[in-house]
């Protein structure tokens, strides 16, 4: 079994990354995960892992003629199967997006869940084709009018091409916001439910700062079990790896959004 989500917002900011790696963390106590960093312009996950030394990133798999297998660019960290990007300019100006797509047909043979880390912005063919080719997206939301613009365009995006909506997840949530109102409103424009609301804390922002994701610098803090219950809340789907991986490689790509 295999599904992909692509992890998007439509707005810098919004903690995807952070929250990739714990609704990976999350989910790998039940199933095999592989977490992809696919923001290969601003590409940060291997800040995020301790994988800033990483030889063999998504970056040399997408330059035809690099020479590097998809192996060479996993690595085994926090229980996870992580594909982190690099953040050379001259590499991302090399890479061809459309590559994406057999790398992920390839991930999708060793795991039950592909987490895709997308792009902030829809501006561009590899900024859009996470959410192309992922069977669900994950809507990372924070609890403002913008921010749920920002992510009804993600879902418009995403559906338009097939990709379905997991859920929404609100994040950075300040105890003076009120998160019940503005999730109430979001259930009758996103497909998903709500599958969790993390409290912004300062716990996630040291964990930045130590390279580690948050579920393993502080497994106890109330971020990090708002991120268990999202998880919890994630209906994974069940996908044969070869049906699945031939929708990757014969995915359409748009040029733009």
């Amino acid at each position: 079994m295999v599904e992909a989500f692509a992890v998007a917002s439509g707005k810098g900011g919004t903690g995807k990354t952070t929250s990739t790696l714990a609704l990976g963390m999350a989910l790998a106590e039940e199933y095999d995960v592989t977490v992809v960093d696919a923001d290969t312009g601003m590409a940060n996950l291997l800040f995020h892992t301790g994988l800033a030394d990483a030889k063999t990133t998504l970056h040399d798999l997408l330059v035809e003629g690099s020479g590097a297998a998809v192996e060479d660019a996993v690595y085994e960290r926090f229980g996870l199967s992580v594909v982190p990007c690099g953040t050379s300019l001259g590499a991302f100006e090399r890479a061809d997006a459309e590559r994406l797509r057999d790398v992920v047909a390839d991930l999708a043979a060793d795991a039950d869940v592909l987490l895709l880390d997308s792009p902030a912005a829809l501006g561009s063919k590899s900024a859009v084709l996470p959410v192309v080719l992922a069977d669900r997206v994950v809507v990372v939301l924070q609890p403002t009018i913008p921010s749920v613009s920002d992510g009804l365009k993600v879902q418009e995006y995403a559906h338009s091409y097939g990709t379905g909506t997991a859920g929404v997840l609100f994040n950075k949530v300040h105890e003076s916001e009120n998160v019940d109102a503005i999730a109430e409103k979001c259930e009758r424009y996103f497909d998903g439910p709500t599958l969790g609301t993390v409290p912004d804390a300062d716990a996630a922002r040291a964990a930045r700062q130590a390279g580690e994701p948050l579920l393993a610098h502080a497994p106890d803090s109330a971020p990090a079990q708002a991120y268990r219950d999202a998880a919890a809340a994630l209906d994974v789907r069940d996908g044969e790896s070869d049906e699945v991986a031939e929708r990757f490689r014969s995915a359409v790509i748009p040029d733009s959004p």
